[in-house]
C-alpha cells in the first residue's frame, strides 16, 4: 500500500474513532440536559403558580423555555460555525447552569420575573443542546448517522426515569423554601455537562463518505454552498422538516395539555405526573433500537410508523378519558415522536453539504422550535376553550402534512431510481 494511502486510511480511522467517542459524550450530555428539562417540566408550573400574583400566568415560565430556545437556535448554529461545536456546547452548558442558579435565587426571593428569566435561560441551554444529535450525525459516516442520532437521544431515557424522581427528592434541600433544591440540581447538571465537554469532547472532521453513498462524495465535500432557498426546495429537506417540526409540535401540543386534562377528567395530580413520566420513557427508550429499524426497513418506513403511532394517540384518547387510555395514548405519542424525530433528523443530516451545515440546521431547528413553542403556548387555551377531545382531533391535519411530505420524498426517490435505470 502506498504511504499516502496508509496515511489516508489512518486519518479516516482516527476520525471514526473520535466520532464514536464524541457520540458517547454527547449521549451523556443529552442525559444531563434532558434531566434538567425534566425537572422544569415536573415543577415549573407549580412554582409559577406559587410565585405569580396573577395565576393566569402560572404556565408562562415553562413556555418561556421553548420560546427562548426558538429565538436562540439560529444564533447558536451560526456561532458554532465560527467557534466550533465544543465551545458552543460549553457556552450552552454554562448558561444552563446559570439558569438553575437564577431560578434558585428567584424562589428564595419570591420573584416571578426572576423565575421567568431563569427558565428562559434554561431555554438558551436547550437551543444549544438540540444540536447534540446533529453534531453526532455530522461526525460519522453516511451509514452510521441514524445510529449516532439514536445513541444521543437514548441518553434521554435516564432523564425520563430519574428526572421526576430527582425533582421530588431534592425539592426540600433548602427547607422550608420548597423547590429551590430541585433547581439547584439543574445548576449541578449544567456544570457536569460543562466538565464533560471541556475534558472529553473534541471537535473533529467526519470520516470520508459522510454525506452520501455516491461516488461523487469528494466533490460534494468541496462544492460551493447553495442558496438556502434551493436547499429547502429539496424533497428530502421538506420531509425532514415536516417530520421534525410537525412531529415535535404535535407532541408538545398534546403533552402540555395532558396534566391539566388528566386532573379535569378526575385523575390525581400524581397520576398526571406519572402519565408524563412514562410518556418521556416512550419518547427516548426507542432510541435503543430505532437505528436498527432504519437500517433494516429504511428511514421512510420508520417515519411512516411514527406518523401512524402519533395518530393512534389521538384515536385512543378520543375513545375514552379513563386512566389506561391516557397511558396508552401518551405512550403511542412518545414512540411516534421518536420515530419521526430520529428519521427526520437522519434525512436532515443527508440534505446539506458541509459548507451549508450552519444555515440549513439553523433553518430546521428554528422552524422546529417555533412550531413547538406555538403548540405549547396554544395548548392550554385550546384545551380550556374546546376540551380534551378537540386537542386530540386537532393533531390529525398536521400529521397528514408530515405524511404527505414523506410520500413526496418516496415518490421522488422512486422516480430518480427509474431514470437512473434507463
Amino acid at each position: 500500500m502506498p504511504p499516502f494511502a496508509q496515511s489516508s486510511s489512518s486519518s479516516s480511522s482516527d476520525a471514526a474513532g473520535l466520532g464514536r467517542r464524541n457520540t458517547r459524550v454527547l449521549a451523556l450530555c443529552q442525559a444531563l440536559y434532558t434531566s434538567s428539562v425534566s425537572i422544569d417540566l415536573t415543577l415549573t408550573g407549580i412554582v409559577g403558580y406559587t410565585l405569580a400574583s396573577d395565576k393566569a400566568f402560572a404556565t408562562l415560565p415553562f413556555s418561556l423555555i421553548t420560546v427562548a430556545a426558538a429565538l436562540t437556535t439560529v444564533f447558536a448554529s451560526f456561532l458554532m460555525a465560527k467557534i466550533g461545536r465544543r465551545l458552543g456546547f460549553v457556552i450552552g452548558a454554562t448558561v444552563g447552569a446559570a439558569g438553575g442558579a437564577i431560578s434558585v435565587w428567584a424562589i428564595f426571593h419570591h420573584s416571578f420575573i426572576a423565575f421567568c428569566c431563569g427558565t428562559a435561560t434554561v431555554g438558551v441551554f436547550q437551543a444549544f443542546a438540540q444540536y447534540y444529535r446533529l453534531a453526532a450525525a455530522d461526525a460519522v459516516g453516511f451509514a452510521a448517522k441514524s445510529r449516532a442520532i439514536s445513541t444521543v437521544l437514548a441518553g434521554g431515557v435516564v432523564a425520563a426515569v430519574l428526572g421526576p424522581a430527582i425533582a421530588a427528592w431534592s425539592r426540600d434541600w433548602f427547607a422550608p423554601v420548597a423547590f429551590a433544591g430541585s433547581y439547584a440540581v439543574v445548576t449541578v447538571f449544567g456544570l457536569a455537562s460543562l466538565a464533560l465537554l471541556l475534558m472529553v469532547y473534541r471537535d473533529g472532521a467526519a470520516p470520508g463518505g459522510s454525506h452520501g453513498p455516491s461516488s461523487h462524495v469528494a466533490s460534494a465535500e468541496t462544492a460551493a454552498a447553495r442558496p438556502l432557498a434551493q436547499i429547502v426546495r429539496q424533497p428530502i429537506f421538506a420531509a425532514a422538516l415536516a417530520n421534525n417540526a410537525l412531529g415535535y409540535a404535535v407532541m408538545m401540543f398534546v403533552m402540555t395539555a395532558t396534566p391539566i386534562a388528566a386532573v379535569a377528567c378526575g385523575h390525581t395530580i400524581g397520576q398526571g405526573a406519572e402519565i408524563i413520566q412514562w410518556h418521556l420513557v416512550g419518547m427516548f427508550a426507542p432510541s435503543f433500537f430505532s437505528a436498527r429499524l432504519i437500517d433494516r426497513f429504511g428511514v421512510l418506513r420508520v417515519i411512516g410508523a411514527g406518523i401512524a403511532l402519533s395518530a393512534m394517540c389521538g384515536v385512543i384518547a378520543l375513545r375514552s378519558a379513563d386512566l389506561p387510555h391516557f397511558y396508552a395514548a401518551l405512550a403511542c405519542l412518545g414512540v411516534g415522536w421518536n420515530f419521526m424525530f430520529v428519521g427526520g433528523t437522519t434525512l436532515l443530516s443527508q440534505s446539506y453539504r458541509p459548507s451549508e451545515r450552519a444555515k440549513t440546521q439553523a433553518a430546521s431547528e428554528f422552524t422546529t422550535f417555533g412550531c413547538s413553542a406555538l403548540a405549547s403556548l396554544f395548548a392550554g387555551q385550546w384545551l380550556a376553550r374546546f376540551g380534551w377531545d378537540a386537542v386530540n382531533a386537532a393533531i390529525f391535519p398536521f400529521l397528514g402534512l408530515a405524511a404527505l411530505a414523506t410520500v413526496a420524498l418516496a415518490w421522488s426517490r422512486s422516480r430518480a431510481a427509474a431514470v437512473a435505470a434507463l
